[in-house]
């Protein structure tokens, strides 16, 4: 099986394009390193390009012959996204669709969908399942709504099957510490909690302590990169062998707070990391956290990595490899 995958500099991107080799399939991975790191890119044949250049996409699809495409090809940074969300839809959405055009045009009827839990927005009940209505409260999580929508139509009209992978909170690395998590800026928490714990200059905020939760912070659920990777490889393989469109929340089933992922972090580094007590962000859930009956029924997927040491572990090795 040949399969394209779009963005696989990133984090998750590139975890998924490493499993997806280990598992016998051909890889060419599309990335412009806009905001990925090349050196992620360690299976799979890369081409340096745009998904949104329709000239390069035909050309690409026409000499491949792709069975299949998996598309991590956004932005995805919440805030960014309502400061700038030009950028947002010119990406997320408009070369999106050129990507999808081109599928069409060269008959690949599979595509795999990073999502978002964005699409939900403020949760009406917890844990959110695959039914939850979906009223986004950004920029980034509309444009992975229109994505589905995009999905959804192009299934009506052209018959092209789809996976869309809705993640909670993606955390964790690569179990021989060869990937892991880097964002410029950074914006995820688990990487903020390292930097406060190796940096005697930046100390970590916690946002609102007054949330109806176990203890006033907030909580979410953290799913291991890995296991996110397995999802995307299942849920190919689910609506080629079944010819049938499917979407899935990703998260592990487990809610954490930010005060107990700092006690986490704490506990196995075996001293105290330096915090301070902020008020709340604008838009922040007191609760986010996933059903996840769903995929874990249709597609026998399972977290098996995402217990909480197993993800603080295999970040903070990441972080030492990276280091030295």
């Amino acid at each position: 099986m040949k399969v394209l995958i779009t963005g696989v500099a990133g984090y998750i991107g590139s975890h998924t394009n490493r499993y997806f080799s280990r598992m016998g399939a051909e890889t060419v991975v599309l990335d412009d390193r806009s905001a990925g790191h090349r050196e992620a890119v360690i299976a799979g044949r890369l081409v340096r390009g745009d998904f949104g250049d329709a000239g390069l996409v035909d050309r690409l699809m026409a000499e491949e012959h792709f069975d299949a495409i998996v598309h991590f090809g956004a932005f995805a940074d919440v805030a960014d996204s309502v400061a700038d969300p030009a950028k947002y839809y010119e990406n997320n959405v408009d070369r999106m669709l050129t990507l999808l055009k081109g599928a069409r045009d060269h008959g690949i009827r599979y595509f795999v969908f990073s999502s978002s839990a964005a699409i939900f927005g403020e949760p009406v009940y917890t844990p959110i399942d695959e039914n939850h209505p979906k009223n986004p409260i950004n920029p980034y999580g509309r444009t992975k709504l229109i994505g589905e929508y995009l999905l959804q139509d192009f299934e009506r009209a052209y018959g092209m099957r789809y996976c869309a992978l809705r993640y909670f909170n993606a955390a964790g690395a690569a179990k021989d510490g060869a990937l892991g998590e880097s964002h410029t800026p950074e914006h995820h928490l688990i990487p903020l909690i390292q930097r406060s714990a190796m940096e005697p200059d930046f100390t970590l905020s916690v946002y609102g302590t007054d949330y109806p939760t176990r203890d006033g912070s907030c909580l979410r659920d953290y799913v291991h990169v890995e296991d996110l990777a397995a999802a995307h490889w299942l849920g190919l393989r689910y609506i080629m062998d079944n010819d049938e469109s499917q979407c899935f929340n990703m998260g592990s089933g487990r809610g954490v707070t930010v005060l107990e992922l700092l006690e986490a972090m704490e506990r196995l580094l075996g001293h105290e990391i330096p915090s301070q007590m902020a008020g709340r962000r604008p838009g922040d859930p007191a609760v986010l956290l996933a059903d996840n009956r769903k995929v874990c029924s249709l597609l026998g997927w399972e977290p098996v990595n995402s217990g909480l040491d197993d993800i603080l572990k295999d970040a903070w090795r990441w972080e030492q490899w990276r280091k030295y």
